[in-house]
């Protein structure tokens, strides 16, 4: 086995590690929820926690980690007699992303069930990680339906498995940590609440601090054990100081005074539900421990609170989490009376080692700057004026505007069925979902058709010399459950940020109707990507990606102005999907354009399949010509080349005013795909019913 690397010797991050440690002087916090940017040591500083995990008292050959002296009645492997037990270290199991539901909960055997009785359990996971922690890396990219199951554990505190009126229960109590780049999507809200406390990490900007973290770990890969060896004292020491927080733990006395402030914090950020209350106080009676004291302070109250409450504050998903600190002071403060405030404590200096008296890790490095990097600029100059520049002039740039309130849209689907990944938006076969068929297994039979695996078997019976009441069943006779449900899509989304779309009001409009879209998105666990197109040519401003939040403000900073190069923009479009095929080829694409069909010139590759007046082939990079056909007539030539390839589309027309060209209309009509107004888009609007692309498509063809 690797050793470790050593959690007293991580740089910085004084925060991860401080919520690490709360969770282990107090398991009942609920686990940690690590968010931050590449290479920040997430996933080593949670590593490391497991070697100062205390050990643990366990029943001798129970595969399920009874405690000896309390064992677990419906054991799977009991029952178990109360006696001394063994004891070992605590185990960390780590969830993979990809794992499979029965390597999570377990596996049953179904023959043996059916044909002997008996109750043939393979542990999986969760029964791995009981009294242990339950490590997920990537935690936002898990399967929505291990995200079901862990919320299911997470509640009642045990696994159950069910499989046809067979069924199994054991229990599985763990501490959940897990690590998440929120580039790569957020968590869903149910998920996201499981967790006791959250961080926020990123990378020093101080360079001596940044110089002590690539010396340490340049010794360590080094030298694993002798590195390890040097930190021995100071693991020693940090490991004596959680055994004797937990055991002040029980004598830690949580005042009226610091409910209170508990209370009107949670209500003063208004947070939903009462976890948030339960956690603080958890936490906050941790924190005293781990200080050494019996006492719940105000200090304690407040770095309960930044560590409890910012990611239970969001109101969407393109809210950062976060908390006013100014805020926060000003509700303890307005809260502080009270006899067990801290009112005992004024003469006393504060432990000197942290918040709380005590509240932050030991620390040999020098202070890090954990601020988080900066949001995305604006892009663009300010405009001169508000108006719509005319399309033909091509117009100057104009800032970015901000875009109006999101609302409800449409569903939006793709025709067929499909065989991605598991979402919310389209037909797909999954393995979970309304049960459609049966198949024989291939591989392990994991969702079994009872029916069909008896009418399988029922004419083989007496052949098999079937005596009694039990039915004789083979391999051969065990038939597979084909089940459908939703997969997530790639939502491409190609805006029109030409000048023609400058009209500062009309703009805000259509930003606020790709933002609803991209809600929409997020809730239907799709990929989502950006291309525009403005003056001379068309941009990738996101490459695919699950991260819902960066295509949002990506378009938050979109400026407008200049000709409308659609043809390239279709173009560029077609290019990403033609990639993402590769990459992701059971990902169904759905392009949304967002135009007002005007098209008046852009540059155009070369070597792309309009230049030659090829409307088959894929277009490709290349140099670039400026003349050429009609600019309206290289849109739809571009148009064809989705309906060539049976690329699901919506136009969004964006058009207004009396006088309307219908030009969005006939792009829709090439596409082979429907066109939506931006009033139609909503779901609450009198248009109406819940369009699928498949019974739309033809809608808006119009005679060129």
């Amino acid at each position: 086995m690797s050793t470790p690397y050593p959690f007293s010797s991580i740089v910085g991050q004084d925060e991860l590690r401080l919520a690490l440690l709360l969770n282990a002087v107090s398991p009942a916090v609920g686990g940690v929820l690590v968010r931050g940017e590449k290479g920040t040591a997430k996933s080593t500083a949670v590593r490391a926690l497991s070697a100062l995990m205390p050990e643990v008292d366990v029943v001798a050959g129970c595969r399920f980690s009874c405690a000896p002296g309390a064992p677990d009645p419906a054991c799977p492997d009991g029952p178990h007699e109360v006696g001394p037990g063994v004891s070992r270290p605590a185990r960390m199991v780590e969830l993979p992303v990809g794992a499979s539901e029965d390597r999570l909960v377990g596996a049953l055997d179904i023959e043996r069930a059916l044909s002997e009785g008996v109750k043939a359990f393979e542990p999986g996971l969760l029964a791995d990680a009981h009294r242990g922690i339950l490590y997920v890396d990537e935690v936002n990219l898990l399967h929505d339906h291990l995200v079901d199951l862990l919320l299911d554990a997470a509640a009642m505190g045990a696994s159950y498995v069910e499989r046809e009126g067979v069924s199994v229960r054991h229990a599985s109590r763990f501490l959940l940590v897990g690590t998440m780049n929120p580039e790569e999507g957020e968590l869903r809200p149910q998920l996201l609440d499981r967790f006791g406390l959250t961080v926020e990490v990123a990378a020093s900007r101080e360079p001596d601090q940044r110089v002590e973290v690539v010396r340490r770990r340049l010794a360590y890969d080094d030298d694993p054990a002798g590195f390890a060896a040097r930190w021995a004292d100071d693991e020693a020491a940090v490991r004596a100081r959680i055994v004797a927080a937990r055991e002040l733990l029980p004598s830690v006395r949580l005042g009226d005074g610091a409910l209170r402030q508990i209370a009107a914090t949670c209500s003063a950020f208004e947070v939903d539900g009462m976890r948030a209350d339960i956690v603080m106080a958890r936490t906050a009676t941790a924190l005293a421990a781990w200080a050494g004291r019996t006492d719940v302070l105000a200090e304690d109250v407040r770095q309960a609170a930044l560590l409890a409450l910012p990611h239970r504050r969001r109101r969407n998903p393109f809210d950062a989490p976060g908390l006013d600190e100014d805020k926060l002071d000003d509700t303890l403060e307005e809260f502080g009376g009270g006899d067990d405030a801290g009112d005992d404590t004024d003469d006393e200096d504060p432990d000197p080692d942290g918040p709380g008296g005590g509240g932050q890790p030991p620390q040999d490095g020098p202070d890090g700057d954990d601020s988080p990097a900066a949001d995305v600029p604006a892009q663009g100059e300010p405009s001169e004026g508000d108006g719509q520049a005319p399309a033909a002039a091509g117009g100057g740039e104009q800032s970015p505007v901000r875009a109006a309130e999101p609302f409800r849209t449409k569903m939006l689907s793709v025709p067929g069925l499909g065989e991605g990944a598991a979402g919310r938006r389209s037909r797909a076969r999954t393995e979970h979902g309304r049960t459609t068929g049966a198949r024989r297994p291939q591989g392990a039979l994991t969702k079994l058709h009872l029916a069909a695996t008896v009418q399988a078997a029922a004419p083989h019976q007496r052949a098999r010399g079937r005596s009694g009441p039990g039915l004789v069943v083979r391999r051969d006779d065990l038939r597979q459950a084909t089940r459908e449900g939703r997969e997530g899509n790639l939502v491409l989304f190609v805006v029109d940020a030409s000048g023609s779309m400058a009209a500062r009001q009309r703009m805000s409009a259509v930003k606020g109707a790709v933002l609803s879209l991209l809600l929409d998105a997020y809730q239907r666990r799709d990929k989502v990507g950006l291309v525009t197109f403005r003056g001379k040519d068309a941009e990738v401003a996101l490459p695919p990606t699950s991260s819902v939040d960066a295509a949002a403000a990506r378009l938050e900073s979109l400026p407008t102005g200049g000709r409308t190069p659609l043809a390239a923009g279709l173009l560029r479009a077609h290019d990403v999907l033609r990639v993402e095929r590769l990459r992701d080829p059971a990902r169904r694409p759905l392009v949304v354009v967002v135009t007002d069909g005007r098209a008046t010139g852009g540059a155009v590759r070369s070597a792309s399949p309009l230049a030659f007046g090829s409307e088959g082939a894929s277009a490709r990079g290349g140099g670039r010509v400026t003349g050429g056909p009609d600019p309206v007539a290289l849109s739809g030539r571009a148009a064809r080349l989705f309906a060539a390839d049976g690329v699901a589309s919506v136009v969004v027309d964006c058009e207004s005013g009396p006088v309307r060209l219908g030009l969005a209309g006939q792009l829709a009509g090439e596409l082979g795909g429907t066109a939506v107004t931006l009033d139609e888009l909503r779901a609450d609007s009198i248009a109406g019913l819940v369009r699928d692309v498949q019974g739309s498509r033809g809608n808006g063809r119009r005679a060129a």
